[in-house]
Protein backbone atom coordinates (compact mmCIF):
# COMPACT_ATOMS: atom_id res chain seq x y z
CA UNK A 1 0.00 0.00 0.00
CA UNK A 2 1.21 3.48 -0.81
CA UNK A 3 2.04 5.75 2.51
CA UNK A 4 2.63 9.21 3.08
CA UNK A 5 6.58 9.15 1.55
CA UNK A 6 7.00 12.33 -0.06
CA UNK A 7 10.71 12.72 0.86
CA UNK A 8 13.22 10.12 0.03
CA UNK A 9 15.17 11.07 2.72
CA UNK A 10 13.28 8.46 5.06
CA UNK A 11 15.96 9.38 7.94
CA UNK A 12 15.26 12.93 8.29
CA UNK A 13 11.73 12.43 8.50
CA UNK A 14 11.54 11.46 12.46
CA UNK A 15 13.91 14.96 12.93
CA UNK A 16 10.90 16.95 11.15
CA UNK A 17 9.17 19.47 13.71
CA UNK A 18 5.49 19.36 13.75
CA UNK A 19 4.96 22.26 10.93
CA UNK A 20 7.44 20.60 8.83
CA UNK A 21 5.95 17.42 9.06
CA UNK A 22 2.24 18.59 8.50
CA UNK A 23 3.06 20.84 5.59
CA UNK A 24 4.81 17.58 3.75
CA UNK A 25 1.70 15.86 3.86
CA UNK A 26 -0.37 18.62 3.17
CA UNK A 27 1.81 19.40 -0.28
CA UNK A 28 1.09 15.52 -0.56
CA UNK A 29 -2.50 15.44 -0.36
CA UNK A 30 -2.50 18.15 -3.12
CA UNK A 31 -0.75 16.41 -5.32
CA UNK A 32 -2.86 13.41 -4.89
CA UNK A 33 -6.39 15.67 -5.31
CA UNK A 34 -4.76 17.42 -8.82
CA UNK A 35 -4.02 20.60 -7.55
CA UNK A 36 -0.65 22.75 -8.54
CA UNK A 37 2.24 24.34 -6.37
CA UNK A 38 -0.04 27.21 -6.43
CA UNK A 39 -2.48 25.57 -3.73
CA UNK A 40 0.24 24.29 -1.61
CA UNK A 41 2.15 28.05 -1.66
CA UNK A 42 -1.30 29.24 -0.37
CA UNK A 43 -2.05 26.54 2.84
CA UNK A 44 1.36 25.37 3.54
CA UNK A 45 1.18 28.40 6.67
CA UNK A 46 -1.74 30.54 7.84
CA UNK A 47 -2.68 33.52 6.70
CA UNK A 48 -2.47 35.63 9.85
CA UNK A 49 0.07 35.20 12.29
CA UNK A 50 -0.37 37.74 15.49
CA UNK A 51 2.29 37.86 18.12
CA UNK A 52 0.81 39.56 21.11
CA UNK A 53 2.79 40.95 24.26
CA UNK A 54 0.89 40.86 27.50
CA UNK A 55 2.01 42.72 30.53
CA UNK A 56 0.59 40.90 33.69
CA UNK A 57 0.85 41.94 37.50
CA UNK A 58 1.95 39.31 39.80
CA UNK A 59 0.11 38.79 42.90
CA UNK A 60 3.58 39.85 44.85
CA UNK A 61 3.01 43.18 42.79
CA UNK A 62 5.63 42.99 40.23
CA UNK A 63 5.26 42.88 36.59
CA UNK A 64 6.27 40.22 33.59
CA UNK A 65 5.55 40.12 30.54
CA UNK A 66 4.00 37.29 28.65
CA UNK A 67 4.16 36.38 24.98
CA UNK A 68 0.78 35.03 23.25
CA UNK A 69 0.09 33.62 19.57
CA UNK A 70 -2.68 33.53 17.52
CA UNK A 71 -2.59 31.85 14.08
CA UNK A 72 -5.47 32.03 11.10
CA UNK A 73 -4.93 29.33 8.85
CA UNK A 74 -7.22 29.78 6.05
CA UNK A 75 -10.84 31.65 6.15
CA UNK A 76 -11.90 30.55 2.43
CA UNK A 77 -14.98 28.09 4.16
CA UNK A 78 -15.69 29.84 6.93
CA UNK A 79 -14.86 31.78 10.13
CA UNK A 80 -11.73 30.08 12.05
CA UNK A 81 -12.08 27.55 14.85
CA UNK A 82 -9.27 26.90 16.83
CA UNK A 83 -8.00 26.43 20.79
CA UNK A 84 -5.88 28.40 22.98
CA UNK A 85 -3.45 26.94 24.99
CA UNK A 86 -1.12 27.91 28.57
CA UNK A 87 1.97 25.71 27.87
CA UNK A 88 6.04 26.97 28.75
CA UNK A 89 6.79 25.32 25.40
CA UNK A 90 4.53 27.14 23.45
CA UNK A 91 6.28 28.35 20.12
CA UNK A 92 5.74 29.73 16.89
CA UNK A 93 5.94 26.91 14.71
CA UNK A 94 3.73 24.90 16.91
CA UNK A 95 0.62 27.23 16.59
CA UNK A 96 1.51 27.54 13.14
CA UNK A 97 1.13 24.25 12.55
CA UNK A 98 -1.73 23.31 14.53
CA UNK A 99 -3.91 25.87 12.78
CA UNK A 100 -3.35 23.67 9.84
CA UNK A 101 -4.38 20.95 11.49
CA UNK A 102 -7.40 22.69 12.62
CA UNK A 103 -8.64 23.39 9.34
CA UNK A 104 -7.73 19.83 8.66
CA UNK A 105 -10.40 18.43 11.23
CA UNK A 106 -12.98 21.00 9.96
CA UNK A 107 -12.62 19.61 6.84
CA UNK A 108 -12.68 16.08 8.07
CA UNK A 109 -15.59 16.61 9.84
CA UNK A 110 -17.50 18.78 7.17
CA UNK A 111 -17.32 22.01 8.96
CA UNK A 112 -18.17 25.77 7.98
CA UNK A 113 -14.60 26.46 8.87
CA UNK A 114 -11.02 27.62 9.01
CA UNK A 115 -8.74 26.65 11.11
CA UNK A 116 -7.08 28.40 14.03
CA UNK A 117 -4.94 28.18 17.15
CA UNK A 118 -3.40 30.59 19.61
CA UNK A 119 -1.52 29.99 23.25
CA UNK A 120 0.42 32.14 25.55
CA UNK A 121 4.34 30.67 26.65
CA UNK A 122 3.38 30.53 30.70
CA UNK A 123 3.23 27.54 33.48
CA UNK A 124 -0.18 27.75 34.56
CA UNK A 125 0.58 25.25 37.46
CA UNK A 126 2.83 28.11 38.88
CA UNK A 127 0.02 30.58 39.03
CA UNK A 128 -2.82 31.60 40.83
CA UNK A 129 -6.40 31.91 40.05
CA UNK A 130 -6.28 35.99 40.23
CA UNK A 131 -3.10 35.78 37.86
CA UNK A 132 -4.71 32.99 35.27
CA UNK A 133 -7.66 35.53 35.24
CA UNK A 134 -6.04 38.39 34.62
CA UNK A 135 -3.59 36.84 31.87
CA UNK A 136 -6.35 35.47 30.51
CA UNK A 137 -8.46 38.82 29.95
CA UNK A 138 -4.94 40.04 28.79
CA UNK A 139 -4.70 37.71 25.93
CA UNK A 140 -8.62 38.80 24.70
CA UNK A 141 -7.98 42.24 25.32
CA UNK A 142 -5.02 41.82 22.84
CA UNK A 143 -6.50 40.23 19.96
CA UNK A 144 -9.68 41.26 20.27
CA UNK A 145 -10.09 43.20 16.88
CA UNK A 146 -9.51 39.63 14.82
CA UNK A 147 -11.36 37.69 16.90
CA UNK A 148 -15.36 37.20 16.79
CA UNK A 149 -18.53 35.14 16.60
CA UNK A 150 -18.33 35.61 12.86
CA UNK A 151 -14.66 35.64 12.77
CA UNK A 152 -12.44 33.54 14.60
CA UNK A 153 -14.07 31.73 17.98
CA UNK A 154 -11.64 30.38 20.43
CA UNK A 155 -11.90 27.35 22.57
CA UNK A 156 -10.19 25.55 25.20
CA UNK A 157 -6.68 23.33 24.54
CA UNK A 158 -3.42 22.44 26.61
CA UNK A 159 -3.89 23.85 30.16
CA UNK A 160 -6.93 26.03 29.80
CA UNK A 161 -10.70 25.10 30.44
CA UNK A 162 -14.20 26.15 31.12
CA UNK A 163 -12.87 28.80 33.70
CA UNK A 164 -10.66 30.41 31.41
CA UNK A 165 -13.28 30.67 28.79
CA UNK A 166 -15.48 32.03 30.64
CA UNK A 167 -13.49 34.84 31.64
CA UNK A 168 -12.27 35.26 27.78
CA UNK A 169 -16.09 35.35 27.06
CA UNK A 170 -16.71 38.03 29.90
CA UNK A 171 -14.03 40.48 29.01
CA UNK A 172 -14.61 39.67 24.97
CA UNK A 173 -18.60 40.93 26.27
CA UNK A 174 -17.17 44.09 28.05
CA UNK A 175 -15.27 44.99 24.93
CA UNK A 176 -17.92 44.92 22.79
CA UNK A 177 -20.52 46.29 25.24
CA UNK A 178 -22.78 43.18 24.45
CA UNK A 179 -23.26 39.56 25.67
CA UNK A 180 -21.78 37.76 23.14
CA UNK A 181 -21.39 33.81 24.35
CA UNK A 182 -20.91 32.38 20.48
CA UNK A 183 -17.24 34.41 20.98
CA UNK A 184 -16.15 30.99 22.52
CA UNK A 185 -17.14 27.59 22.98
CA UNK A 186 -16.11 25.20 25.82
CA UNK A 187 -17.56 27.74 28.70
CA UNK A 188 -19.73 26.65 31.54
CA UNK A 189 -22.99 25.58 30.90
CA UNK A 190 -24.80 28.36 33.10
CA UNK A 191 -22.92 30.60 30.11
CA UNK A 192 -24.22 29.03 26.91
CA UNK A 193 -21.49 25.30 26.81
CA UNK A 194 -22.89 22.84 25.34
CA UNK A 195 -24.04 19.29 26.86
CA UNK A 196 -21.15 16.53 26.11
CA UNK A 197 -18.15 19.20 25.16
CA UNK A 198 -16.35 18.23 28.07
CA UNK A 199 -16.63 14.18 26.94
CA UNK A 200 -16.43 15.22 23.06
CA UNK A 201 -13.02 14.43 22.59
CA UNK A 202 -12.79 11.17 24.23
CA UNK A 203 -16.11 10.46 23.01
CA UNK A 204 -14.80 10.97 19.05
CA UNK A 205 -11.48 8.54 19.94
CA UNK A 206 -14.06 5.80 21.17
CA UNK A 207 -16.24 5.98 18.06
CA UNK A 208 -13.05 5.55 16.05
CA UNK A 209 -11.57 2.24 18.15
CA UNK A 210 -15.16 1.83 17.38
CA UNK A 211 -14.94 1.80 13.91
CA UNK A 212 -11.48 0.48 13.65
CA UNK A 213 -12.27 -2.16 15.67
CA UNK A 214 -14.82 -3.61 12.67
CA UNK A 215 -12.32 -3.28 10.66
CA UNK A 216 -10.29 -5.67 11.80
CA UNK A 217 -12.78 -7.71 13.00
CA UNK A 218 -12.32 -7.44 16.89
CA UNK A 219 -14.45 -7.25 19.47
CA UNK A 220 -13.96 -4.67 21.81
CA UNK A 221 -15.75 -6.70 24.77
CA UNK A 222 -12.58 -7.82 26.12
CA UNK A 223 -10.22 -6.34 23.94
CA UNK A 224 -6.94 -5.02 25.88
CA UNK A 225 -6.50 -1.20 25.63
CA UNK A 226 -3.06 0.57 26.24
CA UNK A 227 -3.26 4.78 27.30
CA UNK A 228 -0.54 6.72 27.31
CA UNK A 229 -1.38 9.48 29.19
CA UNK A 230 -4.03 9.86 31.68
CA UNK A 231 -4.93 13.73 31.13
CA UNK A 232 -8.47 14.44 30.25
CA UNK A 233 -8.49 13.05 27.04
CA UNK A 234 -7.26 9.44 28.26
CA UNK A 235 -8.76 9.51 31.41
CA UNK A 236 -12.22 9.80 29.97
CA UNK A 237 -11.57 7.37 27.16
CA UNK A 238 -10.37 4.90 30.05
CA UNK A 239 -13.62 5.63 31.62
CA UNK A 240 -15.62 4.83 28.24
CA UNK A 241 -13.46 2.22 26.97
CA UNK A 242 -14.01 0.39 30.94
CA UNK A 243 -17.73 0.92 30.56
CA UNK A 244 -17.64 -0.70 27.15
CA UNK A 245 -16.35 -3.70 28.03
CA UNK A 246 -13.07 -3.70 27.38
CA UNK A 247 -9.99 -4.47 29.64
CA UNK A 248 -7.79 -1.38 29.82
CA UNK A 249 -4.20 -2.99 30.91
CA UNK A 250 -1.77 -0.08 30.72
CA UNK A 251 -2.23 3.70 31.79
CA UNK A 252 1.03 6.02 31.70
CA UNK A 253 1.32 10.10 33.51
CA UNK A 254 4.60 11.99 33.12
CA UNK A 255 6.46 10.34 35.51
CA UNK A 256 5.88 6.51 34.50
CA UNK A 257 3.15 3.99 33.53
CA UNK A 258 1.19 1.30 35.00
CA UNK A 259 0.47 -2.19 34.01
CA UNK A 260 -1.86 -5.24 34.53
CA UNK A 261 -2.43 -7.77 32.40
CA UNK A 262 -5.70 -9.01 34.17
CA UNK A 263 -6.63 -4.92 33.51
CA UNK A 264 -6.96 -2.01 35.97
CA UNK A 265 -9.59 -0.85 38.55
CA UNK A 266 -10.47 3.03 36.05
CA UNK A 267 -12.48 4.03 38.47
CA UNK A 268 -9.70 3.85 41.70
CA UNK A 269 -7.53 5.43 39.46
CA UNK A 270 -9.75 8.08 37.68
CA UNK A 271 -10.30 8.95 42.28
CA UNK A 272 -6.64 9.65 42.89
CA UNK A 273 -5.57 11.36 40.23
CA UNK A 274 -4.44 15.09 40.61
CA UNK A 275 -5.90 18.07 38.60
CA UNK A 276 -2.89 17.46 35.84
CA UNK A 277 -3.96 13.77 35.36
CA UNK A 278 -1.07 12.64 37.51
CA UNK A 279 -1.58 8.96 39.19
CA UNK A 280 1.61 6.65 38.95
CA UNK A 281 3.58 8.14 41.77
CA UNK A 282 1.15 6.74 43.99
CA UNK A 283 2.68 3.26 43.09
CA UNK A 284 5.73 1.33 43.04
CA UNK A 285 6.60 -0.85 39.88
CA UNK A 286 6.20 1.54 37.70
CA UNK A 287 7.63 0.55 34.30
CA UNK A 288 8.57 3.59 31.12
CA UNK A 289 6.35 5.08 28.66
CA UNK A 290 8.42 3.81 25.99
CA UNK A 291 8.01 -0.11 27.77
CA UNK A 292 4.12 0.64 27.86
CA UNK A 293 4.14 1.07 24.13
CA UNK A 294 5.68 -1.89 23.38
CA UNK A 295 3.52 -4.08 25.49
CA UNK A 296 1.21 -6.81 23.51
CA UNK A 297 -2.20 -5.27 23.04
CA UNK A 298 -5.24 -5.02 20.60
CA UNK A 299 -5.51 -1.11 20.67
CA UNK A 300 -2.72 1.49 21.58
CA UNK A 301 -4.04 5.07 21.84
CA UNK A 302 -0.92 7.34 22.31
CA UNK A 303 -2.68 10.29 23.86
CA UNK A 304 0.43 12.28 25.60
CA UNK A 305 3.03 14.30 23.46
CA UNK A 306 4.23 14.32 20.07
CA UNK A 307 6.76 11.91 18.33
CA UNK A 308 6.01 8.66 20.98
CA UNK A 309 6.33 6.13 18.40
CA UNK A 310 9.47 6.44 15.99
CA UNK A 311 11.48 4.74 12.92
CA UNK A 312 13.17 3.37 16.47
CA UNK A 313 10.21 1.58 18.29
CA UNK A 314 7.87 1.18 15.05
CA UNK A 315 8.93 -2.47 14.69
CA UNK A 316 8.58 -3.15 18.15
CA UNK A 317 4.68 -1.89 18.39
CA UNK A 318 2.55 -5.14 19.24
CA UNK A 319 -0.86 -3.32 18.61
CA UNK A 320 -2.92 -4.51 16.29
CA UNK A 321 -4.41 -1.04 15.80
CA UNK A 322 -3.38 2.22 17.04
CA UNK A 323 -5.35 5.44 17.52
CA UNK A 324 -3.73 8.88 18.15
CA UNK A 325 -5.46 10.81 20.78
CA UNK A 326 -2.33 13.40 20.98
CA UNK A 327 -0.87 15.51 18.40
CA UNK A 328 1.40 14.36 16.30
CA UNK A 329 2.50 10.93 18.09
CA UNK A 330 3.41 8.76 15.17
CA UNK A 331 6.23 10.16 12.89
CA UNK A 332 6.02 10.05 9.15
CA UNK A 333 8.36 7.66 8.68
CA UNK A 334 7.12 5.30 11.76
CA UNK A 335 3.76 5.66 9.84
CA UNK A 336 5.22 4.14 7.04
CA UNK A 337 6.69 1.00 9.28
CA UNK A 338 3.47 0.56 10.90
CA UNK A 339 1.39 0.44 7.45
CA UNK A 340 3.03 -1.96 5.78
CA UNK A 341 3.26 -4.25 8.71
CA UNK A 342 -0.60 -4.22 8.12
CA UNK A 343 -1.26 -2.29 11.73
CA UNK A 344 -4.50 0.30 11.18
CA UNK A 345 -3.25 3.96 12.20
CA UNK A 346 -5.91 6.26 12.94
CA UNK A 347 -4.24 9.80 12.65
CA UNK A 348 -5.17 12.37 15.32
CA UNK A 349 -6.44 14.44 12.60
CA UNK A 350 -9.11 11.76 12.14
CA UNK A 351 -9.39 10.94 16.07
CA UNK A 352 -9.32 14.37 17.12
CA UNK A 353 -12.55 15.51 15.84
CA UNK A 354 -14.76 15.11 18.80
CA UNK A 355 -13.56 18.36 20.42
CA UNK A 356 -14.05 20.57 16.93
CA UNK A 357 -17.25 19.10 16.27
CA UNK A 358 -18.97 19.51 19.72
CA UNK A 359 -17.39 23.30 19.60
CA UNK A 360 -19.67 23.76 16.78
CA UNK A 361 -22.51 22.27 17.64
CA UNK A 362 -21.95 24.83 21.13
CA UNK A 363 -21.41 27.36 18.60
CA UNK A 364 -24.58 26.67 16.96
CA UNK A 365 -26.77 26.71 20.09
CA UNK A 366 -25.18 30.04 20.96
CA UNK A 367 -26.18 31.33 17.92
CA UNK A 368 -30.01 29.71 18.03
CA UNK A 369 -30.27 30.39 21.39
CA UNK A 370 -31.80 26.65 21.72
CA UNK A 371 -29.85 23.79 23.30
CA UNK A 372 -29.60 20.50 22.81
CA UNK A 373 -29.96 17.42 25.44
CA UNK A 374 -26.80 15.37 25.79
CA UNK A 375 -28.50 12.60 23.73
CA UNK A 376 -28.72 15.23 21.26
CA UNK A 377 -25.27 16.08 20.83
CA UNK A 378 -23.81 12.55 21.37
CA UNK A 379 -26.10 10.99 18.34
CA UNK A 380 -24.77 13.88 16.19
CA UNK A 381 -21.18 13.57 17.23
CA UNK A 382 -21.62 9.73 16.33
CA UNK A 383 -23.28 10.26 13.04
CA UNK A 384 -20.15 13.07 11.86
CA UNK A 385 -17.30 10.79 13.23
CA UNK A 386 -18.69 7.36 11.58
CA UNK A 387 -18.97 9.26 8.47
CA UNK A 388 -16.07 11.09 8.15
CA UNK A 389 -14.02 7.76 9.27
CA UNK A 390 -15.82 5.46 6.91
CA UNK A 391 -15.24 8.60 3.76
CA UNK A 392 -11.24 8.16 4.84
CA UNK A 393 -10.95 4.31 5.13
CA UNK A 394 -12.72 3.79 1.76
CA UNK A 395 -10.20 6.20 0.27
CA UNK A 396 -7.35 4.98 2.03
CA UNK A 397 -8.45 1.35 0.18
CA UNK A 398 -9.65 3.11 -3.03
CA UNK A 399 -6.40 5.20 -3.46
CA UNK A 400 -4.17 2.71 -1.95
CA UNK A 401 -2.87 5.39 0.28
CA UNK A 402 -2.55 4.90 4.08
CA UNK A 403 -4.84 6.55 6.92
CA UNK A 404 -2.95 9.31 7.52
CA UNK A 405 -2.34 10.85 3.94
CA UNK A 406 -6.37 9.33 3.24
CA UNK A 407 -7.19 12.34 6.19
CA UNK A 408 -5.41 15.09 4.75
CA UNK A 409 -6.58 14.51 1.39
CA UNK A 410 -10.38 14.79 3.11
CA UNK A 411 -9.64 17.71 5.26
CA UNK A 412 -7.85 19.77 2.63
CA UNK A 413 -10.30 19.33 -0.02
CA UNK A 414 -12.66 21.55 0.73
CA UNK A 415 -10.34 24.26 2.20
CA UNK A 416 -8.79 23.94 -1.41
CA UNK A 417 -11.88 24.52 -3.45
CA UNK A 418 -13.28 27.14 -1.42
CA UNK A 419 -10.13 28.76 -1.71
CA UNK A 420 -10.12 28.38 -5.81
CA UNK A 421 -14.02 29.58 -5.98
CA UNK A 422 -13.33 33.09 -4.01
CA UNK A 423 -10.19 33.60 -6.53
CA UNK A 424 -7.54 33.10 -4.13
CA UNK A 425 -5.49 30.72 -6.63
Amino acid sequence: MGTTNANSADGRKDKLNLLSSTQLVINEALKKLGYNQDMYELLKEPLSMLTVRIPLRRDDGSTKIYTGFRAQHNGAVGPIKGGVRFHPDVNEDEVKALSMWMSLKCGIADLPFGGGKGGIICDPRTMSMGELERLSRGYVRAISQIVGPTKDIPAPDVFTNSQIMAWMMDEYSRLRANDSPGFITGKPLVLGGSEGREMAAAQGVTICIEEAAKRQGISLKGARIIIQGFGNAGSFLAKLMDDAGAKVIGISDAYGAIYDPDGLNINYLLDRRDSFGMVTPLFEGTITNEELLELECEVLVPAAVSNQITAENAQNIKAKIIVEAANGPTTLEATRILTERGILLVPDVLAGTGGVTVSYFEWVQNRQGYYWSEEDVAARLREKLVASFRQIYNLSKNRNVDMRLAAYMVGVRKMAEASKFRGWI
